[in-house]
């Protein structure tokens, strides 16, 4: 197996999960879906500590945090009951989302690729090892702007959860070794802007911190 720590170096795409959160989907008054909304985020979008997330110019942009899932090994057309074989770790995750081209993009039916996809779009924390996480649908995600929480949820409240995800994304797309899923976001995220300090993270087990600036 190769060195996961490297997952946002060599991990050729991040699969996104819309609205998969039971408690956000209340708060947008949607009903459940009947399977997940996925999106690609290009790989062009990671951002590791350290470094900082740049909002593009005339953007606006909320965080959203995320459990993210690497892909250990190559797995395509992989049962629910085989799919966590394929979890090579797990990592805290932003989703930097562009509000600006979200809100345009979902009343004309377009594309969700500048929403999601601009550099920087994918702030990730180190890979956790599947053995510090033996349960994956029992932790709690916080999110905190300059020190005041916005989000907080536990991944028990995922509609659809990481083995259903594997498999259903694997029925239509290979997914590789360090391809990363982003499995949704708990209610209460909001906009950021430059100087803004970004942290979140795993309650009891790790956090991330993120600088944000704004192109000039």
């Amino acid at each position: 197996m190769p060195n996961l720590q490297l997952f946002a170096k060599t991990g050729k795409k991040i699969i996104g999960v819309a609205a998969n959160y039971r408690t956000l989907l209340k708060v947008l008054k949607r009903d459940v879906p009947k399977e997940p909304g996925i999106f690609i985020k290009p790989s062009t979008s990671y951002v590791t500590e350290g470094e900082r997330i740049l909002i593009p110019r005339d953007f606006s942009v909320n965080e959203e945090v995320e459990l993210g899932v690497i892909i250990g090994k190559k797995a395509k057309h992989v049962s629910r009951e085989e799919a966590m074989n394929f979890v090579g770790g797990y990592c805290v995750a932003l989703d930097m989302t562009a509000t600006c081209r979200m809100q345009e993009a979902r009343s004309t039916g377009g594309s969700w690729t500048l929403g999601k996809g601009f550099d920087t779009a994918t702030p990730v924390g180190k890979l956790i090892p599947t053995s510090d996480i033996p349960n994956p649908h029992d932790l709690t995600l916080w999110c905190s702007v300059n020190g005041t929480k916005r989000q907080e949820g536990s991944t028990s409240d995922m509609v659809f959860d990481i083995p259903t995800l594997i498999s259903f994304i694997s029925k239509f797309m290979t997914l590789e070794e360090n391809d990363l899923i982003l499995t949704g976001s708990p209610p209460g995220m909001g906009p950021v802007h430059k100087g803004d300090i970004i942290e979140a993270g795993i309650r009891g087990l790790t956090q991330i911190q993120f600088n944000v600036d704004k192109e000039q």
